[in-house]
């Protein structure tokens, strides 16, 4: 007997000295690996058989069916292979896979297998010794498996490798007969010689990319695996999938409502941010629809213009698509938290159970954003918190919004806020992060020194790059957020239909008028500048010495600053003043959308100052503040909300004898004649002289006459004002009608108004307007009116579908530019019927340079003007936004459609999440079962497709396997990485581009369930079918130094930042640190195959 220590001579050198050509070698050990065979493939395929028995159970097989034996299922919880992936090498011979040369291997080896090896398997599970004769001329033992690290020639986990080699024919027979007598037991092995060549086969077939997608999806997010119960996702049992609603979703929306439902059972609380036109309504009410099976109440919160969008869905309407579902969940407005009583779409406040709702879902979330403090009063975020949140049954929180962040990541902690019920420990907690706070703190000082960068290198990438990975984690958990480039480059939208071509934005400036001597914009606009407003100011003219008296009784409680911190108040004198400039801002924007809205915003401003100077002049005792007859705001505008009964809308009794009453009368007396004046200089325009009424009837005219479309005649018109609404429907309807056109309007005050002969409510006006993708054959099967031209304000800008139309209008352009592109978001959408649609956008008759000054100069006099129940920040506050930024938006308007997320001032969350991978991977375990036995480092060729990003290269998907769990390293899928480099070794993307990466092998990967042979046939002929794999081999080096010196260069960085260092944790060497866990090769298709 002799001792092999595998340290000066390694058991692999005597057993290929042991074999002699025509041997006979029987092996029973726990694994076989084929990079074994590969060390000893010369001695191997000299012998006349093997016979090997795994000692444990491998490849088992059940009676009954013959097929591998399902273990009991433990939901996505991966279960115990490793004896069977050990075949493809085991952790300990991750240096051989990273060669790249397994395939090669595996072909070879299978062959060998065919024609000379029979392996059985222990099904009993009863320990039994390891050891390997060959013929009766020597026996080796103990054995643990058959790998290369058990024949000594890689590093192994043993702390001992010691062998015995037996030579005595004697006790060599022994171990022989032992063999035998357990190789001929049916009662101990089963014949697993098939089930083991075919896992080798698997190593070397061609792979679907589809396949390799999923392996790589699997082992990036196991722990998401391990971690998921049935609990935490959608009950089939409830029967969800059957529901006329879930019916009528996409694939996409699909995909977000179950990620929706695992986020909130998971955390209580899901931001769903999906962009403009991808059906946030259909995917929430689809949501709703799964917990009201499951017995669960529901309330929706939603502006007051958009109301009509969910009580649609829950009432008994032939306009209800979805009756059959029998919706029964609340709608209640945003501003009925405000209200103690009265009632609100047929329901008593004073008498609903706020505290008794399983689920809320909260339309236009970022109304929520502002969380300040109010001294005496509660703020409409407050009561939700306290009244429905907090109060009574655990209160699940689903918050709908295109723009949940706004500058100021506290716009988004807030609404994470009402999912966590303000105690912020417990989310930190399940995410095992720092504080919630100390995240978003971080976050905001990154973007602030981002925001401070020149424009240039103010890029998305250049604060994705800063932000830290905490914040990412904390997206990923509760937000699901994708863009409408997302869904078109990463979806099968075969069954959707793509997005209509835009075409260019016409911009038109037609002039106020053509009569002559007419005031231009500019010569208006500077006598408004005259006006002090003074009716809106009456504290301002209380004297000195009385001030106190009013500041004591009205100081408090009467209106909010946002940006005054976390407690913030304006006292009434101070909200007089903002009144007065959000009037300004009022005249200047009427003028801008329609003569004849100015006109009317003049006249009820004439009656307003008249009122006070009578008042004076009558000597009345006291003078109710103005705010009780200020009713010009327009309350569809969202931007300037004006304060509503219940908020700053109570009346301050100001004593006449406190008042300067003569300054005050001078005052309001200045503003009549100034206005008088304007009435007068403008009221020789009528609807004949109105240059830009005349313009628009020319522009619908070329567009009836000669169709975007064949056949298509219809035309949406948007106004911020509904003055200039129905000033628009009266001018053109009934000159339409004569033509055989109809025409509607639709304001959100009343019912809408419509030339087709009787009375229809919002949705039917809207159904006949649209009547494909308002299912008009379902909901109105007797109705065979249309509706040719719609002129509405901006209480259709959002939730609405009616993609039949391809033509828009805006009459005025909205100083927030996201309103511009959720107004087109009406026609621009997935699906559309239309291959071309048509924006046009009026603006002043003025130079775009001179129409941002002017907004800049008004702007500038806004900084009080921050008033509203709402709390919303003031966006033309021009230290919350970038003007110059703004005015590019604005300049790219002219010119071009441009997207939602280029025109945020901030951060876009959108893509940032994971969820969809997720939720591919979870649908494939639920159909095929988990992937626990899938060889590692599998291949897939993938077609180059340069329009994706798919450039010829290779994508390396490694894991770093001495790495620290919980040492991110700038890295979101730590200790997992993935690089994409070109066939020049040159970086495409690198291992931080994670969200990019994962969207570029899901594009060239996912539906494709076949190998792409044409690309197949070009990688085997240059790699002679793997066996040659230095070009790959060299680019997997290429990577590797890559990541190290972006590592090297973040942890440097990190030394001179807040938070944790990096530079002082462990290192990468280099290869050996890593195990390939799949790669693509993107290879050119063949000109001519």
């Amino acid at each position: 007997m002799r001792i092999i220590d595998n340290l000066n001579e390694f058991f692999g050198d005597d057993l290929k000295a042991s074999i002699v050509p025509g041997s006979k070698l029987r092996i029973a050990a726990s694994t076989f690996s084929i990079f074994a065979f590969e060390a000893l493939s010369r001695e191997l395929q000299s012998i006349k058989e093997l016979e090997f028995i795994f000692t444990a159970p491998s490849f088992t097989t059940t009676k009954a069916t013959d097929k591998p034996a399902q273990e009991k299922r433990q939901f996505f919880i991966p279960n115990d292979r490793s004896r069977d992936a050990a075949l493809y090498g085991t952790e300990f011979e991750i240096r051989l896979r990273n060669k790249l040369t397994q395939r090669a291997i595996a072909r070879e080896c299978a062959e060998w297998v065919r024609q000379k090896v029979t392996f059985r398997s222990n099904h009993t599970g009863a320990p039994m010794q390891s050891f390997a004769v060959v013929d009766d001329t020597a026996a080796y033992a103990p054995l643990h498996g058959f790998t290369t690290a058990d024949l000594g020639y890689e590093r192994g986990p043993a702390v001992s490798n010691i062998v015995h080699k037996i030579d005595d024919k004697l006790a060599t027979r022994q171990y022989m007969q032992l063999f035998d007598q357990i190789w001929h037991n049916p009662d101990q092995l089963d014949d697993v010689t098939e089930a083991v060549r075919e896992h080798i086969a698997s190593v070397y077939a061609e792979n679907s990319p589809q396949r390799v997608y999923f392996l790589i999806l699997y082992n990036l997010f196991n722990e998401f695996l391990a971690d998921i119960s049935e609990d935490v996702l959608p009950n089939d049992r409830t029967g969800y999938q059957g529901t006329e609603v879930w019916k009528a979703l996409y694939n996409f929306q699909k995909d977000a409502a179950t990620g929706v439902i695992n986020k909130l059972e998971t955390y209580n609380g899901c931001i769903l941010a999906d962009s403009v036109g991808l059906g946030k309504t259909f995917t929430a009410l689809a949501v709703i629809k799964y917990y009201e099976l499951r017995n669960k109440t529901v309330l929706v919160l939603a502006p007051k213009k958009l109301t009509e969008n969910w009580t649609n869905y829950n009432s008994n309407y032939t306009t209800n698509i979805f009756a059959k579902d029998r919706f029964n969940y609340d709608v209640l407005a945003h501003t009925d938290l405000s209200r103690d009583g009265g009632e609100s779409l047929g329901k008593r406040l004073d008498l609903i159970n706020w505290g008794n709702y399983d689920l809320v879902v909260i339309d236009e979330s970022h109304n929520f954003r502002n969380a300040d403090i109010i001294a005496q009063r509660e703020t409409r975020y407050q009561r939700l918190m306290r009244k429905v949140i907090r109060a009574g049954v655990k209160t699940k929180v689903l918050m709908l919004s295109a723009t949940p962040v706004n500058n100021r990541f506290n716009d988004l902690r807030n609404q994470l806020a009402l999912a966590y019920e303000g105690d912020s420990t417990q989310l930190a907690t399940k995410l095992n992060i720092q504080s919630i706070e100390e995240v978003f703190r971080q976050a905001q000082r990154v973007f602030n020194e981002w925001a401070d960068l020149p424009p240039e290198l103010r890029t998305t990438d250049a604060i994705l790059a800063r932000l830290d990975f905490d914040f990412f984690e904390l997206l990923d958990a509760v937000t699901i957020a994708r863009s409408r480039k997302h869904i078109q480059a990463f979806y099968d939208t075969a069954d959707i239909g793509a997005f209509p071509a835009r075409m260019k934005p016409d911009s038109l400036r037609p002039p106020l008028t053509d009569l002559a001597g007419a005031p231009t914009f500019n010569e208006i606009f500077e006598q408004l500048q005259l006006l002090t407003l003074a009716v809106y100011t009456p504290l301002a003219y209380v004297f000195e010495s009385r001030r106190d008296k009013y500041e004591r009784i009205y100081g408090a409680g009467a209106g909010q600053n946002y940006m005054g911190g976390e407690n913030a108040n304006l006292s009434a004198a101070n909200r007089e003043q903002g009144i007065r400039k959000l009037m300004t801002v009022n005249l200047l924007k009427r003028l801008e959308s329609s003569i004849e809205a100015f006109r009317l915003t003049l006249n009820r401003l004439e009656h307003a100052v008249a009122d006070a100077i009578e008042a004076v002049d009558n000597h009345v005792a006291n003078l109710a503040d103005i705010v009780s007859t200020f009713t010009d705001m327009d309350t569809n505008d969202d931007d300037f909300e004006f304060p509503t009964s219940g908020t700053v809308g109570r009346k301050v009794q100001i004593d006449l004898a406190d008042m300067d009453v003569e300054s005050w009368s001078r005052d309001l007396a200045h503003d009549g004649t100034v206005i008088q004046n304007l009435l007068r200089s403008v009221s020789g325009i009528t609807p004949q002289h109105d240059s830009k009424l005349r313009a628009l009837l020319e522009r619908l005219d070329a567009k009836f006459q000669q169709p975007l479309n064949p056949g298509n005649r219809k035309v949406l018109i948007f106004s911020a004002f509904a003055d200039t609404a129905e000033y628009l429907y009266k001018n053109l309807a009934p000159a339409l009608k004569q033509h055989g056109y109809h025409s509607a309007l639709v304001t959100g005050q009343g019912n809408p108004s419509t030339t087709v002969g009787k009375g229809y409510s919002f949705q039917q006006t809207l159904t006949l307007f649209s009547p494909q993708s308002k299912q008009r054959h379902l909901v109105m099967p007797q109705e065979t009116s249309e509706i040719d031209l719609l002129v509405g304000t901006d209480c259709i800008s959002e939730g609405q579908n009616l993609q039949d139309c391809d033509f828009l209008v805006n009459y005025d352009i909205h100083w927030n530019p996201v309103r511009i592109i959720q107004r087109f978001g009406r026609i621009d959408r997935i699906g559309s019927t239309n291959e071309r649609i048509q924006l046009v956008n009026f603006w002043p008759d003025i130079s775009l340079d001179e129409y941002i000054n002017l907004k800049e100069r008004v702007e500038n006099r806004m900084v009080a003007a921050n008033l509203g129940g709402t709390g919303d920040d003031n966006i033309l506050d021009p230290g919350a936004s970038d003007a110059a930024f703004r005015k590019e938006q604005l300049r790219k308007l002219q010119d071009e459609v441009i997207e939602l997320e280029d025109v945020r001032t901030g951060v876009s969350i959108t893509d940032l999440g994971l969820n969809d991978f997720r939720m591919d991977l979870l649908g494939y375990l639920k159909e095929y079962g988990d992937l626990t036995g899938t060889p590692k480092g599998l291949h897939a060729v993938v077609p180059a497709q340069p329009e994706k990003g798919l450039k010829p290269g290779a994508i390396f998907v490694l894991r770093n396997i001495n790495a620290d769990q919980h040492l991110n390293r700038g890295n979101r899928l730590h200790p997992h990485y993935l690089v994409y480099l070109d066939d020049d070794g040159q970086v495409i993307a690198d291992h931080t581009e994670v969200k990019h990466l994962l969207d570029l092998i899901r594009a060239g990967c996912r539906n494709r369930d076949e190998p792409a042979w044409k690309v197949c046939r070009v990688f085997n002929a240059a790699t002679r079918d793997g066996a040659e794999m230095g070009t790959y081999s060299r680019l997997l080096t290429d990577a590797i130094r890559s990541m190290i010196d972006l590592t090297d260069e973040r942890d440097v960085d990190s030394l001179f930042s807040p938070g944790h260092t990096t530079a002082l944790a462990q290192t990468i060497a280099g290869l050996d640190d890593f195990e390939l866990i799949a790669f693509l090769a993107i290879v050119e298709e063949p000109t001519n195959d």
